[in-house]
């Protein structure tokens, strides 16, 4: 492991930032599926209204 640090180190990036960053990306992903579920919730509440203007045609 020292090895690793060292060469981490070597290039001017702590091992710290990577980590973090893996965590920030994370959050992202997880907040982009919360959005794409609440559109899909959105999309099937219209589609349901749809549903029922198209019915009394």
């Amino acid at each position: 492991m020292d090895k690793i640090e060292e060469l981490l180190n070597s290039l001017g990036t702590p091992a710290k930032s990577s980590s973090s960053n893996n965590k920030k990306r994370k959050w992202r992903e997880i907040e982009q599926l919360k959005e794409k579920f609440q559109l899909e919730k959105e999309l099937k509440a219209y589609e349901s209204s749809l549903d029922y203007s198209l019915e009394d045609f």
